[in-house]
C-alpha cells in the first residue's frame, strides 16, 4: 500500500490593485496570466487549451446537467465566455466579463498558458489560476504547488516593471473579506469501481474534520467575517451542502463533477473544493497525504478486502454534516463534540483517530502479504499520529506544522501587544498580508526565514519545478513538449496534446488517456532524439 495515486492542486489567488478596491479582477487576473505569457514564452506561439474532452456537467451521481439550466459559474469549458463567480454581488455578468477581455485582448483564449512545467496557468473565475501538473505523491504535490506561487511572483514583479500595466497584488489565500471565496481544489484519481454514493459517504467525515490539521486559519466568522473572531478554515464558512455538482454557489462538502481527465472506465477524478490554500507545507503534505490514504482503504473496502472497515466508517456518518463543518472551524478548543448520525457525540480530533486506526489496520492486513507501506506513506502515518496526539493534549507544540495555529500565535502577539479585539482592522489586514506572494510582504516568508516553521521542500526544488515538469506523470510529456515543440503545440489539455506539423495538412491530437505515461522513463529517448515534430509524431505512430 502507499500515498502513491494520481493527484494535483488547482489554486485560484486572490488578486487586487492597490489603491483601486473595484478594479475588474477579471481584468486584473488576465494581467496576470497575459504578462507571464510574454514573459516565459519568449515569443513562442501560445498553445491554446483543449476543451474538447472536457464536461463539467456530468454529475457522478449518473446525470447530465442540461446545459440551459446550469448556473453561468459552471461553464468553464467556453473560452468565448469565461465563466464568473457563483457569489452574490458579483460586480460582472458573464456577458460582460467576456465583452471585457475581448475589449482587452482581443481573444478571450489568450488569457490561458500552459506551462514548461505540464501545469496550466489561466483565468478562472476573476481570478488567475495556477493548476499544477499532475503528481503521484503529496510530496511532489508540495513542490510543484510551491512552484506556482513562484510562477504569480514572476508575474507580479513583471507588472510592477511594466508603466503601462497596472501594479496587481496576489494572495494565496481563499477569501477576500466581503463575502467572496475562491478555491483550493484537490484532484485525485479514484478506481472507478467504488460506487460514487459510499464514496462520498465514507469521505465526508473524514473532510469535515481535517480541518484540524489542514487549515489556514481566518478573522472573522461568518461569510462576510460579520462576527469578530478567528477559526481554523478559510472556506468552511461557505461550504452549504452534503453533495453537489457546483463550486461556486451551494458549495458542497463532496463535489459531484464527473470529469475525470483520464479513461473514464477506469478512474473518476474526486475533485475536493473544501481544502484551504496553504503556505505550511507540512499542511499541504499531511492535506494530500491523508486523504490519499483515506482513499486507499475506500478502494479496498470496495473491493471486498476490508469489508468490517467499511462498517467502521460507516459508523462515523455525521447527524449534520454542514454544520459539523462550522462548528469544527469555529472551536479554537478542539474539544466539542459533534453529533453522530447514530448518536454517538465524538470530537473532530477522535473522528480523525478513527480514520487513522483504520488505516493502520488495513496496512498491518497489507503487511502480512508483503505489501507493506513505503517511506512516505509511513512518514505521512507518523506525521499523521503525532499531530493527532500534540492537538489533543498541547496543541501549541504544533504551530511549525498547523498553519492556522501559526497564524494564530503571530495574531495573538499583536492582540497582546496592542491591545486589539478581534474585530480590530489590523488584525484583518495581518491575514491578509500573511499570504501576500511578494516575499518582502508577506508575513509567512518571514516566518520561513526565521526558522519557525518546518520546510520539506528546498527553494532550489521549487526553483527547478517552476520549468521542469514531474517525470513519473504524462505531464513529463506535456511538459517537455511545451518547452521544445512549442511553437508547433496548437493546443493541450489535461489528456491530450494537439500539434500543428509544418505541411500536414490537419492537426494531429496525441491523447493520453493514461496519466501513468508519457513519463521520463517512456519519452526521454524519443524526445531528444526527435530533430523536430514530425520526426516526433513518425516515431510516436511507429
Amino acid at each position: 500500500m502507499t500515498v502513491r495515486r494520481v493527484m494535483g492542486i488547482e489554486t485560484e489567488y486572490g488578486v487586487l490593485q492597490p489603491g483601486r478596491p473595484t478594479a475588474n479582477p477579471m481584468l486584473l487576473s488576465s494581467h496576470v496570466v497575459a504578462v507571464h505569457a510574454a514573459a516565459r514564452q519568449g515569443g513562442r506561439a501560445k498553445a491554446r487549451w483543449d476543451y474538447d474532452d472536457e464536461d463539467p456537467l456530468q454529475d457522478a451521481r449518473g446525470f447530465h446537467l442540461q446545459r440551459a439550466s446550469a448556473h453561468p459559474s459552471l461553464l468553464t469549458d467556453d473560452p468565448a465566455r469565461p465563466a464568473p463567480s457563483g457569489d452574490a454581488g458579483a460586480a460582472d455578468g458573464p456577458q460582460e466579463v467576456a465583452r471585457s477581455l475581448v475589449e482587452e485582448y482581443e481573444d478571450p483564449g489568450a488569457a490561458n498558458v500552459i506551462l514548461t512545467n505540464g501545469a496550466r496557468l489561466y483565468v478562472d473565475h476573476a481570478h488567475p489560476e495556477y493548476s499544477s501538473p499532475e503528481v503521484t505523491n503529496p510530496l511532489d504535490a508540495v513542490r510543484w504547488d510551491r512552484a506556482g506561487e513562484l510562477v504569480m511572483l514572476a508575474s507580479v514583479r513583471a507588472l510592477a516593471s511594466t508603466p503601462a500595466l497596472p501594479d496587481v497584488a496576489l494572495y494565496k489565500n481563499n477569501v477576500d473579506g466581503k463575502g467572496a471565496t475562491y478555491g483550493t481544489h484537490e484532484n485525485f484519481l479514484v478506481e472507478r469501481s467504488v460506487p460514487f454514493v459510499d464514496l462520498a459517504a465514507r469521505l465526508t467525515p473524514f473532510l469535515v474534520t481535517r480541518q484540524v490539521f489542514t487549515g489556514a486559519g481566518r478573522v472573522g466568522l461568518g461569510q462576510r467575517g460579520e462576527e469578530a473572531g478567528f477559526q481554523l478554515s478559510q472556506r468552511a464558512d461557505y461550504m452549504e451542502a452534503e453533495v453537489g455538482l457546483e463550486t461556486t454557489l451551494r458549495r458542497p462538502i463532496v463535489n459531484t463533477r464527473d470529469e475525470p481527465h483520464a479513461d473514464p472506465d477506469k478512474w473518476r477524478r474526486l475533485h475536493v473544493i473544501i481544502g484551504d490554500a496553504n503556505q505550511l507545507e507540512v499542511a499541504t503534505y499531511l492535506k494530500l497525504g491523508t486523504t490519499s490514504l483515506v482513499l486507499w482503504l475506500i478502494e479496498r473496502i470496495a473491493d471486498g478486502a476490508a469489508a468490517d472497515l467499511g462498517r467502521s466508517l460507516d459508523r462515523l456518518a455525521l447527524a449534520d454534516p454542514v454544520g459539523s463543518v462550522h462548528a469544527v472551524s469555529h472551536d479554537l478548543t478542539l474539544t466539542r463534540r459533534l453529533h453522530l448520525a447514530d448518536g454517538r457525540l465524538l470530537t473532530a480530533i477522535e473522528i480523525q483517530q478513527e480514520y487513522l486506526a483504520a488505516v493502520r489496520t488495513a496496512i498491518g492486513r497489507s503487511v502480512g502479504t508483503g505489501d507493506g507501506p513505503d517511506a512516505q506513506t509511513a512518514d505521512v502515518l507518523a506525521r499523521w499520529g503525532s499531530l493527532l496526539d500534540r492537538l489533543a493534549t498541547d496543541p501549541a507544540s504544533c504551530a511549525r506544522e498547523v498553519e492556522w495555529l501559526a497564524k494564530m500565535r503571530l495574531l495573538e502577539g499583536l492582540r497582546r501587544r496592542d491591545h486589539l479585539d478581534w474585530d480590530h482592522p489590523r488584525l484583518a489586514a495581518v491575514d491578509l498580508q500573511w499570504s501576500d506572494v511578494r516575499p518582502e510582504r508577506g508575513l509567512y516568508h518571514r516566518l520561513v526565514d526565521a526558522g519557525a516553521v518546518e520546510r520539506l521542500v528546498t527553494d532550489e526544488d521549487v526553483r527547478v519545478a517552476v520549468s521542469t515538469p514531474p517525470e513519473d506523470t504524462r505531464a513529463y510529456f506535456r511538459g517537455r513538449t511545451i518547452a521544445r515543440f512549442g511553437a508547433h503545440v496548437s493546443a493541450a489539455s489535461w489528456d491530450s496534446v494537439v500539434f500543428d506539423v509544418p505541411g500536414a495538412p490537419t492537426l494531429q491530437r496525441v491523447p493520453m488517456r493514461d496519466p501513468l505515461r508519457g513519463t521520463r522513463a517512456h519519452v526521454e529517448d524519443l524526445l531528444e532524439s526527435s530533430p523536430d515534430v514530425a520526426s516526433l509524431l513518425a516515431a510516436l505512430g511507429s
